[in-house]
């Protein structure tokens, strides 16, 4: 996962001038080319082996932090119910 946070810290500084939702991916991912070679050159791998381990770990990290969202809503859910009833 520490490669997934340096990139997206990468990204937050170089990319916070753009909105993500108008900039096609492709754009974004050259944006960020420099930090994963850099990656790639330390840990010794291919640039490509860098981007799918990150778009991967970046997948799973998003995943992750669905489940909480959701579970955070159930919670918020359950306790809602709690209120409706009369004691």
């Amino acid at each position: 996962m520490e490669i997934v946070e340096r990139i997206n810290a990468y990204a937050d500084r170089v990319l916070s001038d753009i909105n993500p939702q108008n900039t096609p991916i492709s754009v974004q991912l050259e944006a960020l080319r420099p930090e994963m070679e850099k990656i790639a050159e330390e840990t010794k791998q291919s640039l490509s082996d860098i981007f799918i381990l990150y778009m991967d770990l970046n997948s799973e990290r998003s995943a992750q932090q669905e489940q909480m969202l959701q579970k955070e809503m159930e919670d918020v859910e359950a306790d809602t119910s709690m209120l409706d009833k009369e004691f």
